[in-house]
């Protein structure tokens, strides 16, 4: 059986805001990440539980992932128990995390469903590596650049690459899929953004989130391979088909397992469907 794409695109929506998160939902996202944190006004937090528990009892049409509040804060706890056993829960974020102990306890906690760890701090990015294989039910980890950059002292973007490599280089380690890229966080900025997601392609990451739909298919056209990168994957699988092993290709290329699951995956995202 064929795998599934991976997903490009996360679409946070504001968990208080029940209309706008109906929209995230229409927008042709691969995941909609609802937000009980940063985006939720602490008079506010009690309502964006409720309203997400309330539309977390049935199954949604795209998984649905929610970002809780932060793990060391009085909120966390009850959005955990709220939210873990919900039919139409696909993941649970988990923001501002610094320990592998933070994964194995929520693991327990909730007892399965897929975790997601954001590391937005210089101790979590030091821990990478054992928080991305602190648990089985962690499926993935993920900057949290705004944090971090006020964290480090950061003004200029490349200031933050050798952390951004540091947290891909983790979750290959441990066998986790790349990480997604961070919000880029001016929605009128479209050039930028894409000048943002070819960088990000090139250090390593697949995909990203984003905070307003018109941010998709910026998103989805820079991770999508091109015509190019298509040829030469349909011409290393082929190869590799009709002669397995390590072998050098007409054109001289030299090709080997790893340069054949490159480019399976490559002709992989090449069957999404598109976006509305």
């Amino acid at each position: 059986m064929t795998a599934p794409p991976p997903p490009l695109t996360w679409l946070y929506a504001p968990g208080d805001r029940p209309r706008v998160v109906a929209k995230a939902l229409a927008a042709g996202a691969d995941v909609v990440v609802i937000d009980l944190e940063d985006a939720v006004a602490p008079d506010r937090k009690a309502y964006a539980r409720e309203a997400t528990a309330e539309l977390l009892t049935e199954p949604q049409p795209v998984p649905v992932h929610v970002r809780v509040n932060a793990l060391d804060g009085p909120l966390a706890a009850a959005d955990l128990a709220a939210l873990a056993a919900l039919p139409g829960l696909s993941g649970l974020r988990l923001p501002k995390v610094t320990t592998p102990e933070q994964i194995a306890g929520v693991a327990e906690a909730t007892g399965g469903p897929p975790l997601y760890a954001l590391l937005e701090t210089a101790l979590g990015v030091e821990r990478a590596y054992s928080i991305a294989a602190a648990h089985p039910a962690l499926r993935g980890i993920a900057l949290g650049e705004a944090d971090l950059r006020a964290d480090l002292g950061v003004h200029g973007d490349t200031g933050l690459d050798w952390s951004r490599s540091r947290v891909i280089v983790a979750a290959r380690a441990a066998g986790l899929a790349p990480p997604a890229q961070t919000v880029h966080p001016d929605i009128r900025d479209l050039e930028g953004l894409a000048a943002s997601c070819a960088h990000g392609r090139a250090l390593g990451f697949l995909g990203r989130a984003a905070i307003h739909p018109r941010q998709l298919a910026i998103i989805e056209r820079a991770y999508l391979p091109t015509e190019r990168e298509l040829e030469e994957a349909e011409t290393i699988v082929k190869a590799a088909t009709a002669q397995p092993g390590a072998q050098a290709l007409p054109d001289g290329r030299f090709i080997d397992a790893a340069v054949v699951a490159t480019a399976r995956r490559t002709l992989s995202l090449a069957r999404r469907p598109a976006l509305p």
